[in-house]
């Protein structure tokens, strides 16, 4: 390509092509990232604050004399930011009973360790609700049944961490609902008439049981609740569904 020059030439200089200065470059800035947010999380240099929140369960076994009281002091973690949670981080058991003082406390401590070194202790509850007593277990209110009183120590914190989120039940649907109120209808409208014909033969108003459910139901093996009924020549369930023939 020719250039015209139209002006007078003073002087000269010869370029070589090693002499060309190269193009600055533009480096793109990286764009900072956002400042996130210090998560703490649960292990065993978490040092216990002037103050703990928690909640304290009454445990009435026939096994003891007097009722034991299990209070489990939880830690707020992050408080007042979008990972606010609890934690158990200490468990105290009173009781009027010293008969068993020793493995009491040291059932306290060793659970408080365990809850204190953090990650996942729900395994903990699972291991507690095995320990069966070799003297026999026992019914609790609503029929439920506990192998040992450590057992019902492991229930206890297991509704604990249920009440503060750190356990889910799983959701019982509403078809699976509906099958358990419709199955406990029949049962129960089957047996009125025969229960009614035994209290008018025997002069008594019938038995009641403290369970909530129809009086002869026996232990069912899936929920631990005396809630199975033989119904169509088959065992069912009427608090979690359970049947034997599926």
């Amino acid at each position: 390509m020719a250039i015209k020059i139209e002006k007078k030439i003073t002087g000269y200089n010869v370029v070589k092509p090693e002499d060309k200065v190269a193009a600055p470059t533009v480096t793109a800035i990286a764009p900072k990232e956002p400042p996130k947010a210090e998560v703490i999380q649960m292990h065993e240099s978490v040092e216990r604050p002037e103050t703990l929140v928690g909640s304290t369960f009454k445990v009435k076994s026939p096994l003891f004399e007097h009722a034991l009281y299990v209070t489990i002091n939880d830690i707020v973690l992050n408080a007042g930011t979008a990972h606010e949670q609890r934690r158990p981080f200490e468990v105290f058991i009173n009781s009027k009973n010293m008969d068993h003082f020793q493995w009491i406390v040291a059932l306290t401590r060793i659970l408080s360790a365990v809850f204190r070194k953090g990650g996942d202790v729900t395994f903990i509850v699972e291991e507690l609700k095995a320990v069966f007593d070799p003297r026999g277990g026992y019914f609790k209110a609503g029929g439920v049944y506990m192998p040992s009183i450590v057992a019902e120590i492991g229930a206890v914190i297991e509704q604990h961490m249920k009440n503060i989120g750190m356990i889910h039940d799983p959701e019982m649907d509403a078809a699976t609902r509906q099958l358990i109120a419709d199955k406990r209808a029949a049962y129960e409208a089957a047996g009125a008439k025969k229960n009614s014909d035994v209290a008018a033969a025997s002069g008594s108003k019938g038995e009641i049981n403290d369970s909530g459910f129809p009086p002869g139901a026996t232990l069912c093996v899936k929920c631990n609740t005396q809630a199975l009924v033989l119904m169509d020549g088959c065992q069912t369930c009427l608090n979690c569904g359970y049947s034997k023939c599926g």
